[in-house]
């Protein structure tokens, strides 16, 4: 393909990224995947550089962009050999014509900006949302640990006990170490969520949103394989994948558990009062994933941002009805967002005075209310909130 070509289909793809975005449709990197199948011509050099054009866009761009043409026009504003190849030859873009208008720069639609600096996430801390997540992993010690393990290159450690970060890209699913089960790939500030979490083995842990598993297996890690982990969540989909990433990582997950959204205590009616520690890993807006999914930011709404804080605080009751007395609850948020972390918290310790926060030990973020905050400008990881919450 010529550059024009490449040009041309990256503003193909974000035509279809921008109208995915406003209809809750497919994310961007599985309409990526799709064009490349359909797309076979294309070879490897030219679909890294179609992606890249794509993702460059998408996070230039702040509020949703008119087309993906508008999308393509603001990074050609900046880049006059970009700019170059909108000359309307071969399978190339037309030529940029007078007066056209490029979409608008920012780092999210105003309203969202809006409620970043009412968070305190402006300036380098906002702007740092929407670079480039590292790759990071996590040593496996139900199978190894961080001195006796051997990969093919080298990793920088990371100031937790078993995080090592690798160059993006790197083909870690391909290395024996990998498909052993001795590493698994997870952000170093997801690690930081699990090690603060503090479980021991012996406990009875309740993982409420367990998703796909990686926290989890780092929970697993933690207890040593010992004592009652229970993996819930509401989504189906999700949950068949844990079991066969446990049995790889050699991960002892006591139950898995679907629940039924709204009457998630009928399921779980057997642990009520029962847990020594009910991690809520709560869906959330994910505004602190933006490095990894930056099109998250045009599908955000203010009414939807609403229904995950009720969302939120529905779980953290449904938590403080399985915890033991003397137990805890771990309250963690992938979001920058108060409402959904500092003040979602303040709100549940107003509420249920048999609660009191405790101090969250960790190397990595800085105080937010009673809890801490990682965000990819001061930690290097992805945006996180955590607090602790215990019972007399």
């Amino acid at each position: 393909m010529t550059p024009a070509a490449r040009v041309q289909s990256a503003i193909t793809i974000l035509d279809s990224v921008i109208a995915a975005a406003r209809s809750q449709g497919a994310p961007a990197d599985r309409i990526l995947a799709d064009w490349s199948r359909a797309n076979r011509y294309a070879g490897s050099k030219d679909r890294r550089a179609i992606r890249d054009l794509v993702y460059a866009a998408i996070r230039a761009c702040g509020p949703v962009p008119a087309n993906g043409r508008a999308a393509m026009l603001l990074l050609a504003s900046r880049d006059a050999e970009l700019a170059a190849l909108f000359d309307g030859s071969g399978y190339g873009p037309p030529a940029i014509g007078a007066g056209e208008e490029p979409a608008s720069a920012g780092v999210a639609p105003q309203w969202l900006v809006e409620r970043l600096a009412a968070s305190d996430i402006t300036g380098e801390e906002a702007e740092a949302l929407l670079g480039r997540a590292p790759l990071d992993l996590r040593v496996n010690t139900l199978k190894t640990d961080r001195a006796a393990l051997i990969l093919p290159e080298p990793a920088e450690e990371l100031p937790l006990p078993n995080a090592l970060r690798l160059p993006v890209g790197t083909q870690v699913e391909q290395w024996p170490a990998y498909c052993d089960g001795l590493v698994e790939v997870q952000d170093a500030g997801s690690q930081a969520m699990c090690l603060a979490a503090a479980a021991k083995p012996g406990e009875l842990v309740i993982d409420l949103c367990a998703g796909a598993g990686g926290k989890t297996l780092a929970l697993a890690a933690a207890m040593a394989n010992e004592g009652t982990l229970i993996a819930a969540d509401t989504d189906r989909g999700r949950l068949s994948r844990l079991a066969p990433r446990a049995a790889r990582a050699g991960a002892r997950i006591s139950e898995t558990i679907l629940l039924n959204p709204g009457r998630e205590l009928e399921a779980l009616g057997p642990w009520q009062g029962k847990a020594d520690m009910v991690l809520v890993d709560a869906p959330c807006s994910g505004t602190g994933t933006w490095r990894r999914n930056p099109e998250a930011r045009w599908r955000l709404t203010a009414q939807e941002l609403a229904r995950l804080a009720q969302l939120q605080a529905r779980l953290l009751d449904v938590a403080a009805t399985l915890v033991r007395p003397g137990g805890r609850i771990v309250y963690i948020t992938c979001s920058l967002l108060d409402e959904e972390g500092a003040g979602q918290v303040g709100r549940f310790l107003a509420a249920n005075p048999a609660f009191t926060a405790q101090p969250v030990e960790l190397p990595l973020g800085t105080p937010r209310g009673v809890g801490k905050r990682l965000t990819p400008h001061h930690a290097g990881t992805d945006g996180f909130f955590i607090a602790s919450l215990s019972t007399a």
